[in-house]
């Protein structure tokens, strides 16, 4: 397996835990997402989306996290990152799309880049639209684990809302969100960071951290 991401991606951070968790071992294959390399060749040719992480599993190519989480869970199924429970599944299936759609979609490079490139917003304006979105959209991951607390996003072993969470607090913490009105998040967060597969595959320990 050839995984090609960039250390600061969330999204890429993601993949890296669940190869982590499921023991996968894969080469590493850095892009720069600020430099542009996801727009020039080789990569452009291989990801049709223009953007990391890009799996490639036996010369399959395979983009968007979730979804190369989803067929890690389908091909390579121990240990398991969905419940066998369908309600449990679409629990944790809710609280990781909540991170991945509803708040990383606003923060992610590009659309930090257009807000203080063609909109004009001066790096504070710009930040603080950061934090809004983050610190909201985070309340709503709170509400949901008051509801169920566990030692992780849901029950006693990690799952794929778990492998969204990380990366999220990551950011969140390198922005200078507030957090301390999180905190069933910040419990599982720091749960979480006790496992080998968070704690390694963390953005300042990859290959590519500058």
């Amino acid at each position: 397996m050839e995984l090609f991401n960039y250390f600061r991606s969330s999204a890429s951070y993601r993949v890296r835990i669940a190869l982590a968790l499921k023991g996968l071992d894969y080469d590493y294959r850095a892009v720069h997402l600020v430099r542009g390399e996801q727009l020039q060749e080789p990569f452009v040719t291989r990801a049709p989306a223009r953007l990391v992480p890009l799996l490639v599993d036996g010369g399959q190519p395979l983009w968007q996290s979730l979804a190369i989480i989803e067929y890690l869970e389908e091909t390579y199924p121990e240990p398991p990152l969905l419940p066998r429970e369908a309600a449990a599944r679409a629990r944790v299936r809710a609280i990781a799309l909540d991170i991945a759609c509803e708040i990383h979609p606003l923060n992610n490079l590009r659309v930090l880049k257009y807000l203080v490139g063609p909109m004009g917003l001066p790096e504070e304006d710009k930040n603080r639209w950061y934090r809004h979105w983050v610190e909201t959209g985070l309340e709503a991951v709170e509400r949901q684990l008051v509801i169920a607390p566990a030692t992780y996003c849901h029950g006693e072993t990690p799952t794929l809302a778990d492998c969204v969470l990380v990366p999220q607090i990551f950011n969140a913490q390198r922005f200078d969100c507030r957090l301390d009105h999180l905190p069933q998040v910040m419990r599982v967060f720091e749960a979480c960071m006790q496992l080998p597969a968070f704690e390694q595959t963390r953005p300042e320990k990859c290959p590519d951290a500058v």
